[in-house]
Order: structure tokens, then sequence, then C-alpha cells
């Protein structure tokens, strides 16, 4: 499997790993955590992600990612590329803070236990590394996405999906016999974690059937030495925020030349602006160009001043 193809499909699903740069700390205290789950929170946001499982450990992270549309290349290298200028700006250092580029392992979403395979995997990963006594339940370490699987549903973020993991383990309802039902399997399966055979997840890049992975290297060699699929995918991303400036215009009942006219400064397009930055991966010069904002800069400056109150 070449190392520069990233397989990307609407709906596909990945287990991410990447560790600090020489294996330093990518967390160094719980407000490191924090920010990492904010900034994810808002990689959601843009790209429509689901998570299915999370696991922050002091050197590296784990994340189980569905993709209604196919756009994990876009929205990892703003998730990282974010969380680095916020985890160097707070500790005043500069430079790499991941170790090059990031594993994803694409999972096998059929239903035949791999995404569970896989999210047990992640969930397990504090027992692994003996961050817990055998008398702690696993829900005592906190940065993980378990103990959030014990809460109720209005206790979660809502970018954390918890259906289908349930589904899988045969637990129908996210009720509170449901989630308690959950709890126990996971300690039973937590105690037989020394006999687990990981290899699969740990050497290959898929985790599924042998019919899964050769449709992946049929999907793989159709654009290998061609520039098609990272094509389809930023047309995604666009057709996203054309979507959102569209229907503002039509809210405003605007023309594009209503656009065109109004200020590079106007409020209405610096909310717009605000919102293609918040809610997708489009660039700053992309968005000035559209909205009609001048320069990348200017819309940069724009979007740093705090919002009128009122």
């Amino acid at each position: 499997m070449p190392r520069s193809v990233r397989i990307e499909y609407p709906g596909a699903i990945y287990h991410v790993l990447n560790r600090g740069d020489r294996r330093e700390d990518i967390f160094r205290d719980d407000s490191d955590h924090q920010r990492f789950l904010a900034t994810l929170e808002e990689a959601c946001l843009k790209t429509g992600w689901h998570v299915h499982a999370y696991c922050l450990m002091r050197n590296h992270f784990h994340l189980v990612l569905e993709t209604p549309q196919p756009n994990l290349v876009a929205g990892m290298k703003w998730f990282l590329g974010v969380y680095t200028r916020r985890f160097n700006l707070r500790h005043k250092v500069c430079g790499h803070l991941f170790a090059g580029r990031y594993k994803a392992l694409v999972v096998d979403g059929s239903e035949n236990a791999y995404l569970r395979t896989v999210c047990d995997y992640v969930h397990l990963n504090p027992e692994r590394a003996k961050l817990l006594a055998p008398t702690d339940p696993l829900e005592s370490f906190r940065w993980s996405s378990y103990p959030l699987y014990l809460k109720p549903p209005q206790e979660r973020p809502a970018w954390l999906r918890v259906d289908r993991l349930l589904g899988e383990k045969g637990i129908p309802r996210d009720t509170a016999a449901g989630r308690y039902e959950f709890s126990q399997r996971m300690e039973q399966r937590r105690a037989e974690e020394n006999t687990a055979d990981y290899r699969e997840l740990r050497r290959g890049w898929f985790v599924g059937r042998e019919e899964f992975r050769q449709e992946l290297l049929d999907a793989a060699g159709k654009h290998l030495g061609s520039n098609n699929y990272g094509s389809e995918r930023r047309e995604t991303d666009q057709q996203k925020a054309e979507r959102i400036v569209l229907e503002r215009l039509a809210s405003l009942h605007w023309q594009e030349s209503d656009l065109a006219a109004r200020a590079k400064s106007d409020p209405v397009k610096v909310e717009l602006a605000r919102r293609l930055r918040r809610e997708t991966t489009m660039s700053l010069k992309w968005i000035a160009q559209r909205v009609h904002m001048g320069t990348w800069t200017n819309v940069s400056n724009l979007l740093s001043e705090k919002p009128a109150e009122g």
C-alpha cells in the first residue's frame, strides 16, 4: 500500500493515531486535554465528523472517526495544525508538535464487530498502559470517551456518537440499564485484555474482511498517479461553503452583485466569513475572494476583532 495514499469516501471510519515529536508530551496538563477536545469539537462542526471513541494519553492520542463526507485529510490538516498552534502559544514554544504523518487505519463498517474491536482497543488503552489500579473502574480515567458513554445523552458532547458501538455490543437502547450493561461488558472485556491479539490494529492499514481490503485497494489504484481524488474532496468542502453563502444571500434577499457592492468590512460579510471559518475548512484566501473582502490578511484582521455587542 503506497504510503502517500489516503483512502477517503463518504461514511468511512478510521482509527486515527498520532504521537508527539520524538515521543514528547502533547498533553502537559488538564488544560491541554481540554483544548484538544475543544479543537476536536470545532473540527467536527466544520467537517460533520462523528467520533465513536477517543483516548488521550500523555504523548499520543487515539480517535475513531466516521466521516459522512470524504474529508479526513482536510479536517485533520486543520485540526492538528490548530491544536499545534494553540499548544505552542500556551507553552511559549515553537516547531513541530506531532511526529510527522498521522496514522489512519480504515475500519470495515459492516456488522462484523470491527468497529467494536477498534473502540474497545481505544477505551482499554489506559489499562494496557497500567494507568489504572486493579480496583479502579475503567471510567476513572478521565481523558477517554468511555466515561461519557456511561452518562445520559444530555451530558455528552453532540459530536460523540454512541449508538453504533452500543448496538454492536447487543445493547439496543441508550438507557440507564443499557449503559450499566455496557459498563459490565467493558469490565469483563478489561479482564480479558492480557490475552487480546491486536496485531491487525498495530501493523496493518485497515481492519476488516478480505473483501473490504480488496475494495480499498481497487479504490486506491484508481487514484494513484492523479489528483482526481483530492479534487473530489476539495469540491465537497467547497460545496458546503457555497451552500452557506447562498443560503445567507437568500435570507437577506441579496444578489451576488449586492455582496460585491458592500464594503469589505460590512458586518454581514464579517459574520458570514466568521461562519465559513467556523464551519468549513476553506482557507482565508478562498473566503476573502468569495465574500469580496479583499485580501486574506484583511479577513484575518476582521475576524480577530470581537463581534459588536447588541
